[in-house]
């Protein structure tokens, strides 16, 4: 290849400047090569087509409530390995790196704060915490923000992404479906408020519990949305779905929500639904 080597030592080659990782994000909806930074911006909404990508769990805190009103609640509840799991890997390592990575003790946070002047209970759950997944944990921090809730007659608010049961944690994972569902009926009997966001992905147990017990449920635009997944389910039937198949567009079809909100509308929608309803 000597043929296509520079011959002119005259003309200097000047070296190219390195683009820095993470600067631009492809939508999957309408392809658009999206600035990473502006796309933070506007609260990882494509600006082109409106598709809503995964938003990290604090932004939704900073983006629905009232600057300075948010205390914390229950932070001192932590998830172990009392069941000594393994498999490929040591449920208590899992469980380790999980806290390194996000931050917090579990997949989901609890507060107490203001909307808009409106008081209120809200949890937002953390897809970086081993996938969202609801153990003995998640289930009792539910469990007390209802309980919470309940006693001061606040309405409750839970921001759903969730890849379902935490199977390490074993029939004590599942046992948090009829526990939260339980505390639900209660709340909604003294006629508390329950307020369920699903957002993508809301999936497994939390599908089949408090995730579609709300009195009024809402979505965010293509959220991912089911029990079983849409691969396992075809392999079952041997048939292929409809087109949007899980999608918060179709299950509004279907009557299984009641709305499907932007985030840039989801703080005004949120204040309007409790000041008529609570």
């Amino acid at each position: 290849m000597d043929w296509f080597k520079r011959k002119d030592k005259k003309i200097k080659e000047k070296n190219k400047k390195a683009i820095p990782d993470g600067l631009w994000e492809k939508c999957p909806s309408c392809s658009e090569i999206l600035f990473k930074p502006e796309l933070d911006k506007g609260l990882s909404v494509c600006r082109h087509c409106n598709y809503h990508f995964r938003m990290n769990f604090r932004n939704y805190i900073d983006l629905l409530f009232d600057e300075g009103s948010t205390s914390q609640l229950f932070s001192d509840l932590k998830s172990s390995n009392f069941l000594k799991f393994s498999a490929k890997r040591d449920y208590g390592d899992q469980l380790k790196d999980a806290y390194e990575k996000s931050g917090i003790t579990d997949a989901i946070e609890i507060f107490s704060g203001k909307i808009k002047e409106k008081t209120l209970i809200m949890g937002v759950m953390n897809f970086d915490f081993i996938g969202g997944s609801m153990g003995s944990v998640v289930g009792e921090a539910v469990s007390r923000s209802i309980v919470y809730a309940r006693k001061n007659k606040l309405p409750l608010i839970i921001i759903c992404k969730s890849g379902g049961a935490r199977m390490q944690e074993g029939a004590i994972s599942l046992m948090q479906l009829a526990k939260t569902s339980a505390h639900l009926a209660k709340f909604s009997n003294d006629g508390g408020l329950y307020i369920s966001i699903l957002t993508d992905p809301t999936t497994g147990g939390v599908t089949a519990s408090y995730g579609m017990l709300g009195d009024i449920i809402l979505a965010e635009p293509g959220a991912l949305i089911g029990f079983a997944g849409p691969r396992v389910i075809k392999q079952t039937i041997g048939q292929d779905l409809p087109e949007g198949f899980q999608r918060s567009e179709f299950l509004k079809e279907k009557g299984f929500i009641d709305q499907i909100i932007s985030r840039h509308e989801m703080k005004d929608k949120l204040y309007n639904i409790i000041d008529i309803l609570n």
